[in-house]
């Protein structure tokens, strides 16, 4: 009310000026009016529509019709400045019902038609904040419960993760910037671990765009450490594999086994040498060297 006045008294002061803000001001309003026009409400998109029609309504100074009820109407005898507040209020409540009828579907309209603009608000509010309460509850939870999987890019996690940030902010609950990017890096899978202990162990304090920016090089980095394992390196003409076999066999057909001479050892009996045993084909007697018996059937033997 205070501020009604307030307004009142200026424009009896200087009425030229506001005549001229009031035609400037009736322009910019239509302007400014018009993203309510391109949102109308239907129920879901409670939360946004109200949020576009309080910049509208505090642009132009009449949001307080919201907040404050229209008192009753001053008696007769009442100061000029008091009627004339109610008055202007009175102006405004109905200026403001209308706005919010206009830029609402068709159905909300024709149960809301006969109320004033202070218990219509009211009204939508009782209607829809529950189901506005469900949606941020749904979309809190999608945020907190998103996991990355190992092997997928991290640049569309985050940006999945960005998108719930989003929903929340229009749901009128954005999520603070610590907090957001906390949940980010527990949501990464564990081959970003080290990027996580480095970023907390550095205390790094950067925005949604930047870490992004930060694990998408990170991505990079560890996909070209992944394919120098991966490659073979090339040695005196030939293919060196992990294994340490070199192969020059290019377009040759099949590599045959070579076997490997035996390494010469310093041991002890390593070395030398070894004849094979000769079988034995003679039947020698040891006692006269004769061929053909043996010595325990020898007659030199039993002639001694």
């Amino acid at each position: 009310m205070a501020m009604v006045m307030e307004w009142l008294f200026v424009s009896r002061q200087y009425p030229l000026i506001d005549k001229m803000a009031s035609t400037f001001t009736n322009t910019n309003n239509l302007s400014l009016r018009s993203i309510l026009e391109k949102d109308k409400l239907t129920g879901p998109n409670f939360l946004d529509w109200e949020r576009n029609l309080m910049i509208v309504l505090r642009h132009e100074w009449k949001w307080y019709v919201l907040e404050e009820p229209l008192g009753e109407t001053p008696p007769a005898n009442a100061p000029a400045a008091a009627r004339n507040a109610h008055k202007k209020h009175k102006d405004d409540v109905l200026d403001v019902a209308c706005l919010m009828l206009a830029t609402m579907s068709p159905d909300l309209q024709a149960g809301l038609i006969n109320t004033n603009a202070y218990d219509m608000i009211r009204q939508l509010r009782d209607m829809f904040q529950t189901q506005a309460r469900t949606e941020r509850y749904d979309a809190t939870k999608a945020f907190n419960e998103c996991k990355m999987i190992k092997g997928t890019s991290v640049s569309d996690h985050v940006m999945k993760m960005k998108r719930h940030l989003d929903h929340l902010e229009r749901l009128g609950h954005p999520v603070p910037l610590q907090l957001a990017t906390d949940t980010i890096l527990n949501s990464l899978s564990d081959d970003y671990k080290p990027f996580v202990v480095n970023y907390n162990m550095n205390n790094m304090d950067k925005s949604i765009a930047e870490l992004h920016s930060m694990l998408k090089t990170s991505e990079l980095n560890m996909g070209t450490k992944s394919k120098t394992k991966d490659i073979l390196m090339v040695r005196d003409g030939g293919v060196k594999k992990k294994n340490g076999h070199t192969s020059t066999n290019k377009g040759k057909g099949p590599v045959q086994a070579v076997e490997s001479a035996p390494k010469k050892g310093k041991g002890k009996g390593q070395g030398k040498k070894i004849k094979p045993n000769k079988a034995r084909t003679e039947n020698r007697c040891f006692t006269c060297n004769e061929v053909g018996h043996w010595r325990q059937n020898c007659p030199k033997r039993h002639e001694a």
